[in-house]
């Protein structure tokens, strides 16, 4: 029996991690399914979480989480299942929660479950920030605790903390996003983290930055950008949305005399690279299919399957 091939990569940790049948990465755990006798061929994957949405008079959601599987050995005729985590809702007013992104995640009968976690609720008001993928900024009153990235963990890791607020004028904590943590601290609304650009489709694209902390125009505080990645800005109006497909987080709402909608999480991705002379065409869903060199790049922005 053959063994199973299989490297992580992220442009956080460049070296190439090998692991062989039955040795785990976080919530990964590579095994041997139904198997087949037909050819055996290497693709590459990427996959981006959902991103949390932000919080009302509150912190930015976390990106959504990023991963990396290259080189993965597929065999004909089995099946792989993509699955595109959702945007997390936002807060829609005054102390209203927010909630965690979906998780994105690919498998077939050769190899667990490799998944994103979406990214983490942007605190409201006078919350905590949100676990996830990357975490959720604090809220924009007294003290509060951005969430935790990289959950469940992983490594590399998917992604970055949330900001912490730590008192002063009232202003949201930025979202964590995959390369970078939120900001946090004492004054104006916080900058999102920053996310990590990847060339699987052929060019640099940034996935996964976090969503920007909330404003408030009584109280002179500016909102925070988003992370570059699909971020959502905050800001003392409503929060921006985090771009669809890049699993940014979205931005916190602010307060101008109401408490505005934040924004939504953008909605994560998975994308295929699979050698053209390999590929078959036999998809399920509405993937976009594009070449790049000797690659077929095919791109889920909805759930859907691929059969070698």
């Amino acid at each position: 029996m053959r063994d199973l091939k299989n490297k992580l990569t992220s442009s956080k940790n460049t070296s190439n991690i090998q692991s062989r049948k039955g040795k785990s990465f976080g919530y990964q755990v590579l095994g041997f399914g139904a198997g087949s006798s037909g050819s055996v061929y290497d693709i590459d994957f990427l996959v981006v979480g959902g991103g949390g949405g932000g919080g009302s008079i509150g912190g930015g959601g976390g990106a959504g989480g990023f991963r990396t599987l290259s080189a993965q050995e597929v065999s004909t005729g089995n099946t792989i299942t993509c699955v595109v985590g959702v945007g997390g809702d936002p807060g829609e007013s005054g102390n209203t929660a927010s909630t965690q992104g979906g998780t994105s995640s690919i498998a077939s009968d050769e190899f667990s479950t490799f998944a994103s976690a979406g990214g983490g609720l942007g605190g409201p008001h006078t919350s905590n920030g949100g676990d996830g993928g990357s975490g959720g900024g604090g809220g924009a009153s007294g003290t509060r605790a951005g969430g935790a990235g990289n959950t469940p963990s992983t490594s590399p890791a998917q992604g970055s903390v949330g900001g912490s607020r730590s008192g002063g004028t009232e202003a949201g904590a930025g979202g964590g996003g995959a390369t970078g943590a939120g900001g946090g601290g004492t004054g104006g609304g916080k900058a999102g983290g920053n996310g990590t650009a990847n060339s699987i489709t052929g060019s640099s694209v940034t996935y996964a930055g976090g969503g920007g902390g909330s404003g408030r125009s009584d109280g002179g505080t500016s909102g925070g950008p988003g992370g570059s990645g699909g971020g959502g800005a905050g800001g003392t109006g409503a929060g921006s949305s985090g771009t669809n497909y890049l699993g940014g987080g979205g931005g916190g709402g602010g307060y101008n005399g109401s408490a505005p909608e934040a924004g939504d999480g953008g909605i994560g991705v998975v994308i295929l690279s699979v050698p053209t002379d390999e590929y078959t065409a036999d998809v399920t869903g509405s993937p976009t299919v594009s070449t790049s060199g000797s690659n077929t790049i095919i791109k889920f922005t909805g759930n859907g399957t691929y059969t070698p």
